[in-house]
């Protein structure tokens, strides 16, 4: 009983602490800066390794080459996008860092909630853009999106000294 009451005093203690540095944390540099997030973007659809797109989403050649990519059909692929990345972050906090609301927070939950496709921007902390939710990348990870301020400040913090 005692470890257990321990256990969640530091649970606690980290929650708060998290929640502390989230609220003081700055807007991602690339957020806030057209030519750096324009050059970071540019990298990324580049490299032959991250392959972030489709410029245009119905570009069938650009989801061919990475179902190819991946071993998969294209209508798989196309299940893999930005929006359900674990690293696309869409929280009120990064939110705030956005030039301006394409879907509020009340609309992207509902969306996730009712399993539906959702368009906005967010924000990639793997390669340090903003980026748009329906697209995609050759790293693109499964588990997200990051949609709290707490699990945001968590990839903050680990990005700061990459």
């Amino acid at each position: 009983m005692k470890n257990e009451n321990h256990l969640r005093k530091f649970i606690r203690e980290s929650f708060i602490s998290l929640y502390e540095q989230a609220k003081n944390l700055e807007c991602p540099e690339a957020t806030q800066n057209l030519e750096l997030n324009t050059r970071n973007r540019n990298s990324a659809i580049e490299a032959d390794y991250i392959q972030y797109g489709p410029l245009n989403l119905t570009d069938e050649a650009y989801w061919e080459r990475a179902a190819e990519h991946w071993k998969t059909t294209p209508d798989v692929a196309k299940e893999s996008r930005c929006y359900n990345c674990v690293a696309f972050d869409v929280s009120p906090r990064m939110q705030d860092c956005m030039p301006g609301e394409i879907m509020s927070q009340e609309d992207i939950s509902n969306a996730m909630e009712e399993n539906r496709e959702w368009e906005t921007l967010g924000y990639c902390w793997m390669h340090k853009f903003k980026c748009h939710s329906a697209r995609t990348c050759y790293t693109w990870a499964a588990g997200g999106p990051i949609k709290d301020d707490l699990q945001s400040a968590d990839w903050q913090e680990r990005n700061q000294d990459v």
